[in-house]
């Protein structure tokens, strides 16, 4: 490998990759426990879509932030970010994954941080996808990836606004 192959970027990005891996790992178990009570996927088509997307990002990172110092700013607000994630995680408990699972009759959760924002995940994400980037010195990165992703949310956003609705009854299913 190259010289400054794991760099102070590279070792950001692997907390990054490991993150993401753990978190797809715990909502497979959430979301394997949700449908065995019932629960109904909405969107699932574009998620495979969501899963690149972070993936390429990922990956674009390592190839152009791997060697770069980090911003201790931008780190700053990336941990600040982290707690906030975990505000969400814990928040919603056994009904957090990474797809739009809804339980029948069960109302959203209006706890946590989601007193006061119907989405903030995706307030989280929206940021990290950008900060990320900046804290590596790669503005065109956070620009790009930041454009996609809300392109992206834009349409989850619209299923998962639509399930929880389907799920207290308020709205007939388009399509789970």
């Amino acid at each position: 490998m190259p010289d400054g192959w794991f760099g102070p970027g590279a070792w950001l990005i692997a907390f990054l990759v490991a993150q993401r891996l753990a978190e797809v790992v715990y909502a497979k178990g959430t979301t394997a426990r949700l449908r065995a009570a019932g629960g109904v996927e909405f969107g699932a088509g574009h998620y495979p879509v969501m899963i690149a997307l972070h993936s390429f990002w990922l990956l674009a990172l390592l190839l152009a932030g791997h060697a770069n110092p980090v911003n201790p700013y931008w780190l700053s607000v990336l941990v600040v970010l982290q707690l906030a994630r975990l505000w969400v995680v814990v928040s919603l408990g056994a009904r957090w994954t990474t797809r739009v699972v809804v339980l029948p009759g069960v109302e959203p959760v209006t706890d946590g941080p989601f007193r006061w924002l119907k989405h903030p995940n995706y307030v989280v994400v929206v940021l990290e996808i950008a900060i990320v980037p900046l804290a590596l010195g790669l503005p065109g990165l956070a620009l790009g990836f930041s454009l996609a992703n809300a392109a992206m949310l834009i349409h989850r956003i619209r299923v998962e606004n639509e399930a929880l609705a389907w799920a207290v009854g308020q709205k007939p299913a388009l399509s789970p």
